[in-house]
């Protein structure tokens, strides 16, 4: 492991601790003297590393966490998914410069339901989380987050998505694509699975830029009807690949954080993140390739 992976590597685990002491039970700010000693650390050096990685300080990051700032969100940053297209904003998932590319399965073979299909998977640590992360030869089919059930729940639950296609754990195939999902660079392949309706669902999500919402009704409005907001929350709550299919995104018409697969803290970290970033100007310049995807 090079010295960038063991650098990633050691923010995430950091992240990872510090989010979940700031997202505990209870609510209660922190100061930054209480969280370093939680994590053994001086006040500088987690200062440092975690507003690096955040891009905000974190007191500031604890004010995102609120229920009131998902509201503001909704108020000040909704994201009506036609306007996203047209201002060049289709896409636009990913939190850095990250190009991102992806192909759906053909309807045909999901309805074979992944017969012969080879799906190979892992376990990785992530900002969020250990993650779950499932490639097919074309891309990352799967990621999704194990700490609300465990591990042997969470690949329960995404091998049952195609139940006749084979799992093999294989971390080294899964590995790249798991990376280049939280990596600040690069091009992450997604290979989506699901029915025709779900993927146009997927579709939507993606059109939603990293710092803003949307809303059931909205993605409904979308891809068929806006009173279709309960079928569009069952395809939301399938989504396969967590994190960089931007389901967090999707809020409440009433600004409440409303379900999330993998854990409402999980989903309010997210947002969390993505605003520190957003109003952090940790975003670059968007560039006439990344308003591309395939």
């Amino acid at each position: 492991m090079d010295d960038l992976a063991i650098d990633q590597s050691y923010h995430y685990r950091v992240m990872e601790r510090a989010i979940a002491l700031i997202d505990a039970p209870g609510g209660r700010q922190r100061s930054l003297d209480d969280l370093a000693a939680a994590l053994g650390m001086s006040a500088a050096h987690f200062q440092r590393v975690f507003s690096q990685w955040v891009g905000v300080s974190p007191k500031r990051y604890q004010q995102y966490l609120t229920l009131d700032h998902a509201r503001m969100l909704l108020q000040e940053r909704f994201s009506t998914l036609a306007a996203a297209h047209e201002v060049g904003l289709s896409g636009q998932a990913r939190l850095h410069d990250l190009f991102l590319r992806w192909e759906a399965m053909a309807p045909g073979d999901y309805a074979r339901r992944g017969e012969g299909l080879v799906l190979r998977y892992g376990w990785f640590d992530t900002p969020f989380g250990t993650a779950l992360g499932i490639a097919s030869a074309r891309g990352l089919a799967g990621l999704a987050f194990a700490e609300e059930g465990g591990r042997n729940a969470c690949l329960a639950d995404m091998a049952q998505r195609w139940p006749r296609a084979r799992l093999c754990e294989d971390p080294s195939a899964a590995a790249p694509h798991v990376a280049a999902a939280f990596a600040r660079t690069g091009e992450a392949r997604l290979h989506l699975i699901g029915t025709p309706f779900q993927i146009k669902v997927w579709e939507a999500l993606l059109q939603v830029p990293s710092g803003h919402v949307t809303s059931y009704g909205a993605i409904g409005a979308r891809v068929c009807n806006p009173r279709a907001a309960r079928a569009v929350g069952a395809a939301v709550g399938r989504n396969p690949v967590g994190f960089l299919i931007p389901c967090h995104r999707c809020l409440r018409s009433g600004g409440d954080l409303g379900g999330y697969h993998w854990g409402l803290a999980r989903k309010r970290a997210m947002l969390a993140w993505e605003a520190a970033r957003y109003d952090g100007g940790g975003l670059p310049p968007v560039s006439d390739a990344q308003r591309n995807v395939k």
